[in-house]
């Protein structure tokens, strides 16, 4: 652990790495106070209780997340020409924010989007934690899709999304179980690859499910 960073900023990294390793209730106060070499005092001063501090872990980085996609929407929009970006450009838009910031060695930022995978995939934190952190943006990718999808279903278009999200959860979680199904011929930590074949089947599911009658 860094002792040169702030000892506010070693509590939020210990948290982060050991929430997305272990999950909220497999981590204890005392346990990310260890890892970042503190008083257990000095993080309960800081942040009060675990499920505060669990808090603060998973806003700490969503607005530059959040940021970072929503101009990522707006470039491709003013991009396009009259009749709107395509389904294939929304989608590269929602995603390539979330590769530039797994391929950039930073060991927080991976940390932070196993942390999302988690709740994602969580019953208990999913509604509620990502709702709060994600919904305004992903309603306004949900609003891009309807105008590059006229006619569609709203519940497809959802339905489509919610798949979207299965799909990008699994690979922010970066298990690496496709290592072992393709024999090596696959790497859950190629994320490059991982993007460049997700946009086009993406965008493929959801024309395919919304152009249905």
């Amino acid at each position: 652990m860094d002792t040169n960073i702030p000892k506010r900023d070693r509590i939020l990294n210990a948290a982060e790495a050991l929430f997305a390793e272990k999950g909220y209730a497999g981590v204890s106060l005392r346990q990310i106070a260890t890892q970042a070499n503190v008083d257990v005092a000095l993080a309960s001063y800081h942040f009060g209780k675990k499920l505060e501090l669990f808090q603060a872990v998973c806003e700490r980085r969503a607005q530059t997340l959040n940021q970072s996609r929503r101009e990522a929407l707006h470039h491709c929009q003013r991009s396009a020409n009259d009749s709107g970006p395509s389904v294939e450009q929304i989608i590269e838009a929602f995603l390539r924010p979330l590769e530039s910031a797994q391929v950039t060695g930073d060991e927080g930022w991976r940390n932070y989007l196993a942390l999302v995978a988690y709740i994602n995939n969580s019953p208990n934190w999913g509604d509620r934690m990502m709702s709060q952190l994600f919904d305004d943006l992903v309603q306004e990718y949900i609003e891009a899709l309807k105008q590059a999808l006229p006619g569609a279903r709203e519940e497809d278009i959802y339905w489509c999304y919610h798949n979207l999200s299965g799909a990008l959860t699994l690979t922010l979680a970066n298990t690496g179980r496709i290592n072992r199904l393709s024999r090596g011929k696959c790497d859950s930590a190629d994320f490059k690859a991982a993007y460049e074949h997700m946009i086009p089947f993406i965008a493929a599911g959801f024309r395919e499910v919304c152009s249905q009658k």
